[in-house]
């Protein structure tokens, strides 16, 4: 079995950064790909970004492309959600997830989730 932890939430300043970092544990995660995803309140979660296992392909959504980068640290288990000029419409919660079967959006191909970390961007 395979744990998810997200860690580097918090509150910061519209303009401002924050990474998030997700350390697995239980097992190697370097053959899984490897995805961000967030709920704001009142809403459904939604896709982020994501990497593929190999970590040669990206994917981002609209929203946040240019200002968030996903990245992985297979030595550590860890990967890494680096964002940047934050707006308040980023606010919710994240949430890592990896899958073995996709590379791709969809929440229900992810095998394993954390818990999530709240983000709250102020104006």
């Amino acid at each position: 079995q395979v744990q998810l932890v997200e860690s580097g939430g918090g509150l910061v300043q519209a303009g401002g950064s924050l990474r998030l970092s997700c350390a697995a544990s239980g097992r190697t995660v370097s053959r899984y790909a490897k995805g961000w995803f967030r709920q704001a309140p009142g809403k459904q979660r939604e896709f982020v970004a994501a990497v593929s296992w190999s970590g040669d392909m990206t994917n981002y959504a609209d929203s946040v492309k240019g200002r968030f980068a996903i990245s992985r640290e297979n030595a550590k288990n860890t990967f890494y959600l680096q964002m940047n000029s934050l707006k308040p419409e980023d606010t919710a919660v994240y949430y890592c997830a990896i899958s073995l079967r996709t590379f791709g959006t969809n929440a229900g191909a992810f095998d394993y989730w954390g818990k999530g970390t709240q983000v709250t961007v102020s104006s």
